[in-house]
């Protein structure tokens, strides 16, 4: 049985949280606009963020010493799955 990696007790950590985040203009699949707003949005955003995220990399750490996690050739064999599917995002027209 592969578990998923994803923790389902998320919870906001403080340093990703900030209460001067410009607001985010979503606009439609396809829309092909700059926004000023946007870009500025993500920049903040990931100036917010730690470069490294000890917890995260303590999580990977217990994976790869968990017998029961995937192994390289499942993965592989996944991988290829994934790369062989198509891309839905994409203009199917």
């Amino acid at each position: 049985m592969i578990h998923s990696t994803s923790s389902s007790d998320r919870t906001n950590r403080p340093e990703a949280v900030s209460q001067t985040t410009p607001k985010v203009v979503v606009r439609a699949p396809g829309s092909d606009q700059f926004s000023a707003e946007n870009s500025a949005a993500l920049r903040v955003a990931l100036a917010n963020q730690p470069e490294i995220r000890p917890e995260v990399v303590e999580r990977g750490r217990a994976l790869a010493a968990d017998p029961s996690y995937p192994s390289p050739a499942i993965l592989r064999q996944v991988s290829a799955a994934i790369l062989r599917s198509p891309d839905f995002s994409e203009d199917q027209a």
